[in-house]
């Protein structure tokens, strides 16, 4: 998991390592252990095909039959399908494209060298993971944020909590569009950093961001050093923002161990073929986005995004759960579902309550 036990924990469950990094099949176990109390109706290995709207309830048409329901939340998901830019077309047909969910190991890369697009979370794991395998490995850097995986002694995640950075509502941040943009910090489970600095120091080639593909050649833009410095300059006012939480509550804390500068080469590549050159697989680390296109009713805007207020959808008795500043800078996080669930469900059972009435 990228976070650690402590903030991965469900309401009223503990860990024996609050500190440390479960995996997968143990996180699933704390979720099955978490909804048998409850007795849930929980079907699994369902597949929702179509929501709709009929006679004033909804219709949830799946592989098992037709549901009905006067209420529906869509707890889907942030990562439902990966993104992959329009350019992915212009790629020559002998070079393997990867999206990460399919990925499961280096052994799904053919020999020769990899192209991962994108530097964030799963983009610099990616490029760590295969060029320790053996792979050369070029990535491609875009905006991305830099963080340690500790700080003064604390999991970074830790002073995130604590200073309440994660717990800021969509009302308190200054500019909520800009904030739901930012990439996933450049973070993996564990001790160790996988900042740009790291990659290097194990053979990781950077280039600047895919800008196109042309004439059998990939073409990066020349902003790499502008990009790793802002990402550098973020990283210090958070890093001041703990600094100053510390001295004001004279919490107990190691002493400031801020990162090296970002370093990058004095004269980056602006090129590479893809025809008759090393690359021979593209990864396309360029993040995930929500899929909500079994919603057959009106509910998105002229992008096709999804439109609701801090969850409740625009037509009434839609909710929707675990998108990105859903209502908290956290609530994409398993610890943020807790406190969005709490507020939805008080919204739901008033709207049960006002059609019970009418």
């Amino acid at each position: 998991m990228l976070t650690p036990n402590w903030a991965n924990m469900l309401p009223g469950m503990a860990h024996a390592e609050p500190d440390g990094f479960m995996k997968p099949a143990e996180f699933l176990s704390q979720l099955e252990a978490f909804a048998a109390p409850s007795r849930s109706n929980i079907k699994t290995k369902t597949h929702v095909e179509a929501v709709t709207q009929k006679g004033g309830l909804f219709e949830v048409r799946c592989d098992r039959g037709v549901l009905s329901a006067e209420t529906v939340v869509l707890a889907t998901g942030a990562a439902a399908q990966p993104v992959v830019p329009k350019l992915a077309h212009q790629i020559p047909d002998d070079i393997v494209q990867i999206t990460p969910d399919r990925y499961r190991s280096p052994l799904d890369v053919p020999d020769g060298d990899v192209l991962v697009v994108g530097a964030s979370a799963t983009g610099v794991q990616l490029a760590r993971e295969l060029r320790l395998a053996g792979w050369g490995v070029t990535l491609a850097v875009g905006s991305h944020v830099r963080l340690p995986r500790r700080y003064r002694g604390r999991d970074i995640e830790y002073w995130l909590h604590v200073t309440g950075v994660l717990d800021q509502n969509t009302e308190e941040i200054y500019d909520l569009a800009r904030a739901m943009k930012l990439p996933s910090p450049q973070l993996m489970g564990g001790q160790s950093d996988v900042d740009l600095n790291a990659l290097q120091a194990i053979g990781v080639k950077l280039v600047g961001r895919l800008a196109a593909v042309r004439d059998g050649m990939a073409l990066f833009s020349g902003g790499l050093a502008h990009l790793a410095t802002a990402a550098d300059l973020k990283m210090h006012r958070l890093f001041d923002l703990i600094d100053a939480w510390i001295a004001d509550t004279g919490a107990t804390a190691a002493h400031p161990d801020r990162p090296a500068p970002t370093q990058l080469p004095a004269d980056p590549v602006l090129s590479l073929p893809l025809v008759g050159g090393n690359i021979k697989s593209v990864i396309w680390a360029t993040g995930f986005a929500p899929d909500f296109s079994i919603l057959d009713m009106p509910v998105f805007d002229r992008r096709g995004r999804l439109m609701h207020d801090g969850g409740v959808c625009a037509v009434p008795g839609l909710y929707v759960l675990g998108l990105p500043f859903l209502r908290r800078r956290r609530s994409h996080h398993i610890s943020g579902a807790a406190a969005d669930a709490r507020d939805l469900a008080s919204l739901l059972e008033c709207h049960l309550k006002a059609r019970s009435a009418a």
